[in-house]
This record gives C-alpha cells, structure tokens and sequence, in this order.
C-alpha cells in the first residue's frame, strides 16, 4: 500500500496491505511483560546490564522484528478504524458519485458495494488488479466503484494525476475498465505510455485531451482528494465494502468482505 503524500507517512511504502492479527493482543501483551521486567532487571542481576541487552538482542535480531510488527498492526487497526469512525460520523463521503466509474447492478440494486481508491503507479494496486479483475467477474450482483485518487506526483511529474484524468476521460467514451487494467499492467508508467493506452484502446485523443485539461476533471479528482482526506485514508489501495474499510488489501480479504456483506 502506498502511503498518500498529503499526509504523514505512518505506514512502510513498501507494504502489501493492511493486516489485522488476532496475536496483536497478546504481543501487546508480551512487551508489556518484557518492559516490567527490563525496568526491574538492573537492580535485579547487578551491572553491565545495557551491554548484556545489546548482546542479546544483536544474537536475537528476530525479538526485534517482533516488536515492531506488533506495532505496524496495532497501527494499521488503528488506521482502518478512524476510516470507519470517519464514514459513520459522515456516510456522505461514500454517497454514489455519478461522475466515478463503476461496473455492476446500480447502487440500490446491489448485493454489496466495493469501493477501491488507488492510483495508477501504486505497487500495491497493480499487484492486486488482476485478483479485483476476478472477482468483478466472479459477482455480478456487486456494484465495484472506482476512486480515482493519484497521489504519487512529485514536483514537476504529474504522472499518476494524468492517468487519473486519462482513465475518466476513456470512461466518458465508455471505455473505462479497459483502459484501467491496460493503465495497472503497464510497468513504466509515464504521459507517453498512458497516451499510447488510450489511443489502443481506441479513444478519441482530441475528446481525451480537452477533457484531462478540463475544470471537471480536476474538481472530480480534487473531490476525491478531499474525501480521501476526510476519511482519514492513509494511502492506496483502500478498499470500503458496504461503508468499512477492509483490514488489507488482498481481493480475498475484499471477497470475505463482500460474503459478509451478504450475510448481512
């Protein structure tokens, strides 16, 4: 998952998703003991006991690991529940856009709803497309709206907003989740190549282009900008099924959700 540049970065760049671990508890648990008994040990085995740590935690490099991966959970809980707090204090923030992409039954009809922000260059969201792409296929009773949320541009290069607005001006010529899986296959993703996608794909460029520069296209990415925001989102891919936020970004762990969603 990447993390969203307009805010701190709270979780690894590098990350696959969001997890929850059911031996968070007791690894919150088993630090606290370790504190107790680092704080009491001084005064318990005598001196040198700074050295006697060191020399037990560089032979055990592994209780170190520990430790931080039971606070990188505790974290991304912590994280996908001030999304969820975020959309039952304002269900608005999810309310059906007409202007987002969206493949299945119309909102009052569907079984579920999968909501996904991503952007185009984020790892973790090419690395799940394909397994999305499947269970799009997989349920045709789910509605699966796409967020257009580019939020890797650096300086000068606004790649991943190009895309973006590349991707809902295929959409306007219905033509969007070709584009879409050809823009998160491609690997070096730059203007040329998401021009080249598109005229592939068979969109008209002189329509494609008046649309990317147009004011529609920069309020519609900068709404979702600013909900993305509201909700506390911490980077990309975040997937909502039926108004909360998954505990990672697997599509089984989308699946499971959406199976819960049908069960009520």
């Amino acid at each position: 998952m990447t993390d969203d540049a307009d805010r701190p970065a709270e979780l690894p760049s590098g990350r696959s998703g969001w997890t929850r671990d059911p031996r968070l508890g007791l690894a919150a648990l088993g630090v606290s003991v370790v504190a107790l008994g680092v704080s009491a040990l001084p005064w318990i085995t005598g001196g040198d006991f700074d050295g006697r740590v060191r020399a037990y935690l560089l032979s055990h490099p592994e209780v170190l690991e520990e430790m931080l991966q039971a606070r990188q959970i505790q974290q991304q809980a912590a994280g996908t529940e001030a999304i969820n707090a975020a959309i039952s204090a304002d269900p608005s923030l999810i309310a059906p856009d007409p202007r987002d992409p969206a493949v299945g039954p119309a909102p009052e009809q569907a079984a579920a709803t999968v909501i996904e922000f991503f952007d185009y260059r984020c790892p973790g969201c090419k690395s799940v497309a394909p397994g999305m792409l499947a269970l799009i296929q997989a349920n045709p009773d789910v509605r699966f709206v796409f967020k257009e949320w580019p939020i890797l541009d650096r300086g000068d290069d606004a790649t991943s907003n190009y895309a973006a607005r590349a991707a809902l001006a295929a959409h306007a010529q219905g033509r969007y989740l070709e584009v879409h899986q050809a823009l998160m296959a491609e690997p070096a993703l730059d203007v040329a190549a998401v021009d080249q996608i598109l005229q592939e794909a068979g969109v008209d460029m002189n329509a494609a282009r008046a649309f990317i520069t147009s004011e529609a296209a920069e309020r519609h990415v900068g709404d979702i900008h600013d909900a993305a925001r509201q909700m506390n989102l911490q980077g990309t891919p975040t997937f909502i099924v039926n108004g909360r936020a998954t505990d990672g970004i697997d599509p089984q762990v989308v699946a499971q959700a959406i199976a819960a969603a049908r069960g009520g």
